[in-house]
């Protein structure tokens, strides 16, 4: 429809709002005026990067408010910072608007992509303090930005290019830190777009709202891809360690000549595998046990405070630090019961070898996310798979929110789903029949797909299994999915299968990996999505501790801990189909499980699924349609 003053007066970037989407911007409007909290799942194609960043703005620049913008995803930092460009040229307007990407992606120093998030930190921490890093120092003058920070600043905001390009090109050129750099635009931003961690992460928000001279009161918090929230979060307030990093973290200490401590943490090792003995596969672990053992050899909190002492030198060299990995753990492992787990488990590594963990693992992320979302002024979670919202808000522990289910703006007709209720991904059912019954039905639906086609499995394991057999009865192009891939990698992959979109190639993956979620294939680029079997997670202790505790909470703890989770991972994967309201595709949900009505009632309400075994002939005609 045509932009009409309503829309206009709530800064909608685009000349026209689609079908659907009016309804959203109302509601989005209508809860920040009010200030209220809303949970929204919106389906792809609904733009609800313009229809949340338009009321936000508003209000922002209304009421002398921040828009915080999170999302995980580099794309969306690049499409948020580009609708906020459209509204700033459409309505004549002048404020400032700063992309903030993680700070490790930031950092000029060489070699640090492989450091993990708490090593990085600690990394930079230590470099900052010791007046080490050339880049960090030449941003500031007594307290303040330097003169070349101001300048570069001031050329950004000038150009209205303050998205992470231009400011990492700016800050290279003139070798200065772009982190520090982007946090000075930040101080002025009415709109800043960011990571997850800089306002779920407690450390990082308070030392980042400080620095801008921020107040959480005052922001208005818009949460892109919110389905990623429950488990983000929850990897944040976690801890582990394993017998390798302790061989490491004691050579560490060996290389420092602290023997002492050297000898300590062989003692701690040996603690552990004694513990581990009896352990076949995991078990779950007092917290008074580690505590207990340590306590006889030395104090825990001294051994604590000597590991990060020693673990802040060996950064120095070389950046990161077993030892600092070790104190952070123990430190963690003190702290509270409720809503954590403690498990020991053993596995075996890369060359044979047994290694025993602990993991300090995090159950409740309404732990770290309540507080947040009471803090704010108010929270916008949105997703195209948000469902049940009734899940996210008790989660996540919104005390009152809003809560909205919006149909897909695209055409049903441009889209067929299909459940086959045969054969099963369950461990007890899985055999090598099971895997050749698959891999047949698979060859039959695709061969009647005319153009790419994407299957996803619940693990490489599976895929692998099932893929012996498919290659015998395929002859199409095939694209297998590597664990591990770069994002030049990535690119190169995706681009050689879509070069097949005339012919139909293969893409074998997995659920949660490299093209389960995030990826984009619009047009002809693909024309199926198949989804073997269900994504549940493994049934670990870990899994056994959630479910317990959501009974506990909620009385849903199957839901909660196991079904609704794996439902959403699969609905991510399917959601790679149909990208616009032009494309037409077939979403597939291979097990018979999908028709039983524990699970089928996972399926979002809007869509439309038929459940047969004639599926060559529902796809055979669909596409002759077309």
């Amino acid at each position: 429809m045509p932009l009409t003053e309503e829309f206009k007066s709530v800064l909608f970037p685009h000349d026209e709002v689609r079908p659907i989407q009016d309804e959203l911007i109302r509601q989005i409007n209508h809860v920040i005026i009010t200030q209220q909290n809303l949970i929204v799942h919106a389906p792809t194609g609904l733009g609800k990067t313009a229809a949340a960043l338009g009321p936000a703005l508003k209000e922002a620049l209304k009421k002398d408010l921040t828009v915080f913008f999170l999302t995980s995803r580099h794309t969306q930092h690049k499409l948020a910072m580009e609708t906020i460009n459209q509204v700033r040229e459409k309505y004549k307007l002048n404020f400032t608007a700063v992309d903030l990407i993680g700070k490790k992606w930031l950092c000029l120093q060489p070699n640090i992509d492989k450091l993990y998030p708490r090593e990085f930190s600690e990394y930079c921490k230590k470099m900052k303090e010791d007046e080490l890093c050339d880049f960090y120092t030449k941003t500031r003058n007594k307290g303040e930005p330097s003169k070349i920070v101001q300048e570069v600043i001031s050329q950004l905001k000038d150009a209205n290019t303050t998205d992470t390009e231009s400011i990492i090109e700016k800050s290279t050129a003139n070798k200065i830190c772009p982190y520090e750099v982007a946090l000075y635009i930040a101080k002025d931003a009415r709109v800043i777009i960011g990571d997850y961690n800089y306002l779920f992460n407690s450390h990082i928000r308070e030392t980042i709202l400080k620095r801008i001279g921020k107040e959480l009161s005052k922001i208005i918090m818009v949460i892109d891809e919110g389905h990623n929230i429950p488990e983000r979060v929850k990897d944040l307030a976690s801890h582990k360690i394993s017998t390798s990093t302790m061989k490491r973290a004691i050579d560490e200490a060996r290389r420092s000549n602290r023997k002492d401590l050297a000898e300590v943490l062989e003692l701690l090792e040996r603690k552990l595998w004694e513990i581990a003995e009896r352990v076949v596969d995991e078990a779950y672990i007092e917290k008074d046990r580690l505590i207990e053992e340590i306590s006889e050899m030395t104090d825990y909190e001294s051994l604590v405070s000597d590991m990060e002492a020693v673990a802040d030198k060996v950064r120095e060299e070389q950046k990161q630090s077993s030892l600092g990995t070790v104190a952070a753990f123990l430190d963690a492992w003190v702290g509270d019961d409720k809503g954590f787990a403690r498990i020991l488990s053993r596995s075996i590594g890369l060359k044979g070898e047994t290694i025993i963990t602990m993991q300090y693992r995090c159950l409740d992320p309404s732990l770290i996310t309540k507080d947040v979302i009471r803090g704010a002024y108010c929270t916008i979670l949105m997703s195209g798979t948000l469902s049940p919202t009734s899940m996210y808000k008790e989660i996540l522990g919104f005390d009152t929110a809003e809560e909205a289910s919006y149909k897909s703006p695209f055409p049903e007709e441009n889209k067929l789903n299909i459940v086959i209720p045969k054969t099963s991904t369950k461990y007890e059912t899985r055999s090598d029949e099971q895997y050749m019954e698959i891999a047949e039905i698979l060859a039959r639906a695709i061969n009647k797909i005319p153009g790419n086609t994407a299957v996803f499995f619940p693990s490489y394991d599976l895929r692998d299994e099932i893929h012996k057999h498919f290659s015998k009865l395929s002859s199409r192009p095939m694209f297998v999915e590597k664990q591990k891939l770069s994002k030049k990698e990535k690119f190169e992959f995706l681009d050689a299968f879509k070069s097949y979109k005339n012919v139909g190639a293969i893409l074998f993956g997995v659920v949660g990996g490299n093209f389960g979620e995030g990826i984009d294939l619009p047009g002809d680029f693909l024309k199926g999505v198949i989804i073997v079997g269900l994504p549940l997670q493994r049934p670990d202790l870990e899994t056994e501790a959630l479910i317990k505790y959501y009974d506990e909470k909620f009385k849903k703890g199957w839901d909660y801990g196991y079904l609704f989770p794996a439902f959403n991972r699969a609905l991510q994967s399917a959601g790679r189909c149909i990208r616009s309201e032009t494309d037409k595709g077939v979403i597939i949900f291979l097990d018979e499980r999908y028709a039983w009505k524990n699970y089928s009632r996972c399926f979002p309400p809007s869509w439309e699924i038929k459940t047969t075994l004639l599926y060559e002939k529902l796809i055979d005609d669909f596409f002759k349609k077309s």
